[in-house]
């Protein structure tokens, strides 16, 4: 497919994303990453989509994999390759049972030839838009000498190229090995790891056009690979009008001097069983109150365990889920990368509007992406949420339940408009909960710290507490 910038699409949008559109035509490109890392699945879904076009034609040049194993692989992941030419050039059986040696001619010599052939006949007989090599690896082993292997490359390419085709050669890479002499010759270079907790793809080179620079995370599926662009939240903007939105509990609306502003970040801080999560859910069933539409992502838990534990503290999310102004969205640990977690936020909200989203919690996306540049992707999302208007609650626990205060143990309160804590403090040997607000960016707020009690009906914030120090030592003999 063609877009209005010239560019033809690779078959995954994400990718398209990445490179602004997808491939410059009649280029050459070389897809390279270490075994299992899907270089094979992404090139059968850009010959894929080349057929979806009136007139389009793919050719698929297998130098490893025989013809019948490469369509049962393209068809477990859901990939029809029923259209795609298919030019079997692996090695057959009878290779091996007739033990073939070159004792006086060199390999090179004697197969170089019906190679050639054999690929020139097909491309003239099928005209391609679109061709893919699986793997120029296999021809560096047939042509040893490097004058030969980069005659032998050059040529297939200007070749290609030259007959209007787009083209993808696939590369294997091993670990520590030097960059390869190919990624000089070819227009683009797209590489692909997979290490411990999500897949990887990075653009190192596209000739001709700009494209989305640092890692992307992808998956591989049963319906073929999902690419997921790390997003950049400045090319994003939505037009909203500022206003000051009410938590729905007077005296915490008097925290913090009438609510908190539309389109804010606004962290609920504190240990387990203070009451962060049930103060978040407050506000959301006060935004569906106003038609506002909210989500909840809960890493922690189920959407009936959620919906259960509200109603036994007089807040009832059901009339909100079933009217359309609140959707719950379990998140599953270890199954997403930071990437894809953003893209389903991001598509939400561009396709239904979203208002308000709540994340629940900063620890278990930090647990869950298992990635040393998740708190570089959740600063991007809350940037992204913040230029389109959403107001944020983010759920983050702490890991003492008394002692000396600190505000996250993930070194993310910086990224707050907004801080709301919650903390226990002994008070004759009976723990109570307290709550204050430490940080509001737009305007001034209450510095008074209050009892804070879950009841069955509903929150109840108490008279600022009077004592003269140590609240926040956890450790006083408090006069309420």
């Amino acid at each position: 497919m063609e877009n209005n910038s010239g560019k033809i699409s690779t078959g995954l949008s994400g990718l398209d994303e990445i490179l602004f559109g997808g491939f410059l035509p009649e280029q050459a490109y070389l897809l390279r990453g270490g075994p299992g890392t899907g270089k094979s699945t992404i090139g059968y879904k850009f010959l894929e989509e080349g057929t979806k076009q009136d007139g389009g034609h793919s050719l698929l040049i297998t130098l490893a994999e025989s013809k019948e194993r490469v369509i049962q692989n393209a068809s477990s992941v859901n990939i029809d390759l029923g259209k795609i030419d298919i030019l079997d050039l692996s090695p057959e059986e009878q290779t091996y049972v007739e033990a073939q040696t070159y004792d006086v001619f060199p390999a090179a010599d004697i197969e170089s030839k019906p190679f050639i052939e054999s690929i020139v006949e097909k491309v003239e007989e099928v005209e391609p838009d679109r061709v893919l090599l699986d793997s120029v690896s296999m021809l560096k082993y047939l042509h040893q000498d490097p004058y030969q292997y980069r005659n032998i490359v050059l040529s297939f390419i200007r070749y290609i190229c030259n007959r209007g085709a787009t083209v993808i050669l696939i590369s294997e890479t091993e670990p520590g090995q030097s960059e390869s002499q190919v990624t000089y010759w070819v227009d683009g270079v797209i590489n692909l790891e997979y290490n411990p907790g999500w897949r990887r793809i990075q653009i190192t080179k596209f000739r001709g056009s700009n494209f989305r620079p640092g890692d992307h995370s992808f998956k591989l599926t049963n319906n073929g690979p999902e690419v997921f662009s790390r997003i950049q939240p400045h090319k994003y903007k939505r037009h909203f009008q500022s206003q000051i939105l009410s938590v729905g509990v007077e005296e915490m609306d008097h925290l913090l001097k009438g609510g908190i502003e539309k389109g804010t970040i606004n962290l609920i801080t504190g240990p387990t069983g203070a009451g962060k999560t049930s103060l978040g859910m407050q506000f959301i069933k006060e935004a569906a109150l106003r038609n506002d539409r909210s989500v909840i992502y809960t890493f922690e838990e189920s959407r009936d365990i959620i919906i259960q534990r509200s109603k036994g503290i007089g807040i009832n999310l059901e009339k909100a889920i079933t009217s359309g102004n609140l959707k719950i969205e379990p998140i599953e640990p270890l199954s997403y990368s930071p990437d894809e977690f953003s893209n389903i936020v991001r598509r939400d909200i561009e396709e239904n509007g979203t208002g308000v989203v709540m994340i629940d919690s900063l620890g278990s996306i930090q647990l869950s992406f298992a990635s040393e540049n998740t708190l570089k992707r959740l600063h991007a999302l809350t940037v992204y949420l913040q230029n389109m208007g959403v107001t944020s609650i983010l759920i983050n626990e702490t890991k003492s339940i008394s002692g000396k205060f600190k505000t996250t143990n993930t070194n993310a309160s910086y990224l707050a408009d907004n801080i709301i804590f919650l903390r226990y403090v002994e008070d004759h040997g009976k723990l109570q909960k307290i709550i204050g607000v430490s940080k509001k960016r737009f305007s001034d707020f209450e510095h008074t710290i209050r009892e804070f009690q879950i009841t069955s009906d509903g929150l109840r914030i108490g008279s600022p507490v009077k004592t003269s120090n140590g609240l926040l030592t956890g450790n006083i003999s408090a006069n309420y």
